[in-house]
């Protein structure tokens, strides 16, 4: 074979290597590049930074349960509780609803879970008091891929404070644990009648409890949070019991004696229906104190 043909199959050859080379380099590099490797689907709420992961003292799900149409709602309680943290927990926020119904339900829930992997889709119709509260802590046990210490259930005109919230926990017991809002509104003592739908907190025991006890599974019909606390005396439940007050409430004016006043040590905001409500809520706790000044801001 002439000589020159030969150095050009030999150029050749080296050419095909040095690109098969590089494609592999690249591609390596690819699957092992932490900033390449994660996905959208990792974006959910999650109220605390790596750092703070290995000095948490307890892990807290907080669902809060809403309409799939709320996606306005979602969105701004995602502004809500993404800038918010606590050192003490592991918290993961969860928007919570029943099957989609709607075609572009369908289409744009799986945008938001695509985008912030933040929402359960429970098996269930949708409803107020009729078994959706008990079908989302019944799931839970084998729908998570991890349990939790805690899971609280929260309505979506309610502010969670993060920080106070898990500072009260904290001290707390780990297990047959119920916290709340004690109802009636005047009352003191948590083993009188139950926590307040606006947002109370069970121990994971109980959650294991809620699902495999015929207890809740034949009591699914009336005011949700009266029934959770039927539930757990009528098992025998909840030996240990905290009522947050005067740290949770209902805005000012909005509901008789379980209405106070903002005050600096609260835990939760309550029947925030309108937005001038929450401007106030906002303003008053001063939510944005962490904005830096910025020549692109000009407020």
């Amino acid at each position: 074979m002439h000589p020159r043909c030969l150095i050009l199959i030999s150029f050749n050859s080296l050419a095909l290597f040095l690109t098969f080379f590089i494609s592999f380099i690249l591609f390596t590099i690819r699957i092992k590049s932490p900033y390449l490797a994660g996905s959208a689907s990792e974006c959910n709420i999650k109220l605390n930074t790596t750092s703070d992961q290995a000095h948490a003292r307890f892990r807290l799900l907080i669902g809060i349960l809403m309409r799939p149409d709320s996606y306005d709602r979602r969105h701004f309680l995602r502004l809500i509780y993404g800038i918010q943290s606590s050192p003490l927990a592991e918290i993961d926020v969860k928007f919570v609803f029943c099957n989609l119904t709607k075609p572009e339900q369908k289409t744009l829930v799986a945008l938001e879970i695509l985008r912030f992997n933040d929402i359960i889709i429970l098996n269930c119709t949708e409803n107020m008091n009729s078994g959706k509260t008990y079908t989302y802590f019944s799931s839970l046990p084998h729908i998570l891929p991890r349990h939790y210490d805690y899971v609280m259930k929260a309505d979506d005109d309610v502010f969670l404070r993060i920080e106070p919230l898990a500072a009260s926990l904290e001290p707390l017991s780990r297990w047959d644990l119920y916290y709340g809002f004690v109802i009636p509104c005047p009352s003191m003592n948590p083993y009188v009648e139950y926590m307040s739908g606006m947002g109370f907190v069970l121990s994971w025991d109980i959650i294991e409890w809620i699902g495999k006890s015929e207890i809740p599974m034949n009591d699914q019909h009336g005011p949700e949070d009266k029934l959770v606390g039927r539930w757990l005396n009528l098992g025998g439940k909840a030996r240990h019991r905290h009522t947050e007050k005067p740290g949770m409430y209902d805005y000012p004016g909005m509901n008789g004696r379980c209405s106070h006043e903002l005050i600096p040590q609260t835990v939760a905001v309550h029947r925030l229906k309108r937005w001038d409500q929450w401007f106030r809520v906002l303003e008053f706790f001063n939510v944005t104190k962490e904005l830096k000044h910025s020549k692109l801001n000009h407020f």
